[in-house]
């Protein structure tokens, strides 16, 4: 058997992190939107904070195999201390803020992840589900702090970086939010396919082999679920920053339940899928409740029936000429990093 060398490994990993033409495509789209669609601000701005909401779960779910269906738990929280950042004038500046709700969320996400990693999956459900529940009730009972059942009001957003104030129109609010999805994307880009990440990928495979060549398989879960609550909670405190309100809604099933049907759409384990998943998501959401007010969850439910019977390597397939085309952009990634094998 023909060692590998550390060379070509290293090459193989550079040319498994190497940007797609298809990528630069998707991203050139997202911020000419902010100049094609100038009247749909409002709705671009919910897809962008719901896209990194998505991105979240996706990091756990898709990569390390975590279950959550209380992921609303560090959204509902880092929306708090935003609106309860900006309602006191703790911190006025919305994107110190706003890291300062991303950390608070992290150390939520650190607290609860050793509850989160015991047993099995069904434990996982139950757990994280219970978060959130407790979280809610407790932002209901401290009706002094959080304005209870009412939601916080008042809040006064300052404007970002002390340059653009939240305008009526959300432009600035949708610039902020795409820029902020953008950066976060790239962390999260760099984290997947680093070592780290493939081991995230190892563990979702196997984690008594992981564990056995000597990953050390908590730690990394813990690691990744950190990381994925304060990617939650900036989300929350986009959504709390832009409309300048915040409500026990943040908390609900319903929101956690809104996420796993964006990943079905999207598709877990590839950054993507919830971009993607929350563009269609919004897009249907918005077209069906104006088509049939009181209906529109049917076809949703319907869509997704489709995708599970359809199949989602079927409806894949359906776009390979474009895959393929983009593809032929490529080739020099392959040709550089694809010949040598031992």
């Amino acid at each position: 058997m023909n060692d590998i060398s550390p060379k070509l490994v290293a090459g193989r990993l550079v040319a498994r992190a190497h940007w797609h033409p298809l990528e630069f495509l998707f991203w050139a789209a997202a911020f000419a939107s902010i100049w094609l669609l100038p009247g749909k601000y409002l709705i671009l701005t919910e897809i962008a904070w719901l896209g990194l909401f998505a991105l979240s779960l996706d990091l756990i779910l898709g990569y390390a195999g975590i279950v959550s269906l209380g992921h609303a738990a560090f959204f509902g929280f880092g929306a708090y201390c935003a609106a309860l950042l900006a309602k006191h004038e703790i911190i006025n500046e919305p994107v110190l803020a706003l890291i300062v709700s991303g950390v608070a969320a992290m150390l939520l996400g650190f607290v609860t992840s050793f509850l989160v990693l015991r047993g099995s999956d069904l434990t996982r459900i139950m757990v994280t589900l219970g978060v959130a529940l407790l979280l809610r009730e407790l932002a209901n009972r401290m009706g002094w702090l959080t304005g209870g059942a009412d939601g916080l009001q008042g809040v006064e957003m300052k404007p970002i970086l002390g340059l653009w104030r939240f305008d009526m129109f959300g432009h600035n609010g949708y610039v902020y939010c795409l820029i902020v999805l953008f950066l976060l994307f790239l962390l999260a880009r760099r984290i997947v396919y680093s070592p780290f990440g493939l081991s995230l990928q190892a563990i979702k495979d196997n984690p008594l082999r992981a564990s056995a060549v000597g990953i050390n398989v908590n730690l990394r879960l813990v690691a990744i679920y950190t990381i994925a609550a304060g990617y939650a909670g900036i989300a929350g405190a986009l959504l709390a920053q832009t409309s300048a309100f915040a409500s026990l809604a943040v908390f609900d099933f319903e929101r956690s339940a809104d996420l796993l049907l964006v990943l079905i759409i999207g598709g877990t384990g590839y950054l993507y899928g919830g971009l993607i998943g929350a563009l269609i998501f919004k897009i249907l959401q918005d077209w069906l409740s104006h088509l049939t007010p009181q209906y529109w969850p049917f076809w949703i439910g319907l869509l997704l029936v489709v995708i599970v019977l359809v199949g989602r390597e079927r409806i894949g397939s359906w776009t390979l000429p474009f895959r393929t085309l983009a593809n032929r952009f490529d080739w020099r990634r392959k040709e550089s990093f694809g010949g040598g094998q031992a």
